[in-house]
This record gives structure tokens, sequence and C-alpha cells, in this order.
């Protein structure tokens, strides 16, 4: 049965991991709340939209800026403020945001640590693209650019499993571009976006369908989910491994980068080596 007595505040030093809504103010928890009040302050990435949200709620509480810049001194904020409430400009801290690292600093000086359960977006967008989600991968924000985001796309195309990324609006429509490149243009996806909000919307196609649909723009907070490679699809024997190693080779990638991507698509090691070193030969 689950607990349905009062919430109620442990004593002593303590950090909270808050999630606030991602658009709908409503998905506020009762327990979140409650530890909003009860913490000393409040550390977040933006200061004036923390501000705006607990001025929403009736909560007046010091303010720290703890972000990806100034995360360096969350030891001195721990040290200031016993009870310390943490939340990300929206959704659960820690996921796409330097909450982990302030995790990491409370574990280091010992101080307990709630994440409390709340708003997300990925888990919604997951459920509403109607792809399977027995497993999946979260990738958050891919790279804008270079190795280090052709290996993740790379990653995308391979796995079995559904991938789920966040993206921003002026880069949805090179990223679904890219995505139908590698994962190929029939490739099921979704799009959602303002999840929450008045306008939400849940966009389901092919990737070439999708980067037809939103190549004029779009607004909003923006999650893509991409189904995983079909059962039967071919991966390729060791002539496709080969092409596909040339094809990396072309990209700019060395022989130990080709290596690992031949392996992660289920090819041996020593196989991989020897695709790899000889795509690069031929370079």
């Amino acid at each position: 049965m689950p607990d349905v007595s009062p919430v109620t505040i442990p004593d002593g030093a303590r950090v909270w991991l808050v999630p606030t809504p991602v658009g709908n103010l409503g998905d506020i928890t009762l327990r979140a709340l409650e530890v909003l009040r009860a913490a000393d302050a409040v550390a977040c990435e933006d200061t004036r939209r923390t501000g705006a949200l607990l001025t929403h709620l009736g909560i007046r509480k010091p303010l720290v800026r703890l972000d990806a810049h100034t995360m360096g001194r969350a030891p001195q904020v721990l040290e200031r403020y016993a009870r310390l409430a943490y939340v990300s400009d929206a959704g659960t801290p820690g996921i796409s945001d330097p909450g982990a690292e302030l995790v990491a600093a409370a574990v280091a000086a010992d101080v307990p640590v709630e994440a409390l359960p709340g708003a997300t977006a990925f888990v919604p967008a997951l459920v509403l693209s109607a792809l399977p989600t027995g497993r999946f991968t979260f990738e958050g924000f891919l790279p804008r650019s270079g190795r280090d985001r052709r290996e993740r796309l790379t990653a995308v195309a391979a796995r079995a499993e559904t991938s789920v990324l966040y993206e921003s609006p002026h880069r949805l429509h090179a990223t679904l571009e890219d995505l139908r490149d590698t994962c190929g243009p029939q490739r099921a996806a979704s799009v959602t976006r303002e999840l929450t909000k008045r306008f939400e919307e849940t966009v389901r196609g092919t990737l070439a369908e999708l980067a037809a649909h939103f190549k004029s723009g779009v607004r909003g907070e923006l999650v893509v989910v991409v189904a995983g490679r079909p059962e039967g699809e071919a991966r390729g024997d060791e002539v496709d491994h080969a092409a596909r190693a040339r094809e990396l080779a072309a990209q700019g990638l060395g022989t130990r980068d080709i290596r690992d991507l031949l392996i992660r698509e289920g090819l041996r090691k020593n196989d991989a080596y020897a695709l790899a070193l000889q795509a690069t030969s031929d370079a």
C-alpha cells in the first residue's frame, strides 16, 4: 500500500533535488511545496526564472545560482545552507543539467541527499511516441558538431532499443536530417513539443517525414524519440562493415574511433580493428 501519511520533513542537514513543472504549474507536487518551504535556501540555474516560480507559489527564500558555470562553489553553498533545495529551470534536477555535480559534492561532504519524484519531459514524450518503451536509452542533448556528434548518431542508428533526445528549436531540423541520414529515412520517430502547455503536440512519422514537416522551423521545448533498429534490418556482413569503415574514415574518424564504433555495431574486436586500419590507410 502507498504511504498516505502527511508530508514530513526530516531534521538536520540535507540536500533536496526538487522537480519543477516543465510547463503546467499545476504539476508541482505537495511534497515539493513542503520541501521548498522548509529549505534554508533554493539553489537554481536561473534566479529570475526560479524567483518567478516561487513568487507564484507564495514562497520566499534566498536564491543561490548554481549552474554549469558556478557549480564549483557548491561546497561553500552547502556549508552556508544546511538545508538546501535544488531546482533546474524545468523538470527533474540531474537530467541534462549540473544537478549531478551537486549530488557528488553533497556526498563528498557527507550531506544526505533526497531526490523527489515529479515532472520530467522525456518520460511523457517516450510514452506519447507510441514506440517501444520496454528498453530505451536517454541521449540528452547531442553534441553540436564534430566527431562526438557523429559517434552518438551512429550509436542511435545501431542500437535495438528506442532512443530519446532533447533538442532546441533552432537545431531541430538539422538534427532530424542527421538522424535521417544516419538511421535511414524510414526509421520511425516522433517529436513532442510544449509538453503540458496549451499548444502541446506530438508529431509521429518516419525521420524523412519529420525532417520535411519541421523544415520551416518550430517553437517550444522539444523531445525527439527514435525507434530502435528494426528486427531483421541488415547490420551488414563484412563487406558492409568495410563500407561503413570507409564512410567513417571519410568523415575524419581515426582508426581507434572507427574500431570502437564497429564493435558497438556488432563486429568482433579483431575484425573491427582490421577494417578500421584498412579504411584509414586507404583514406
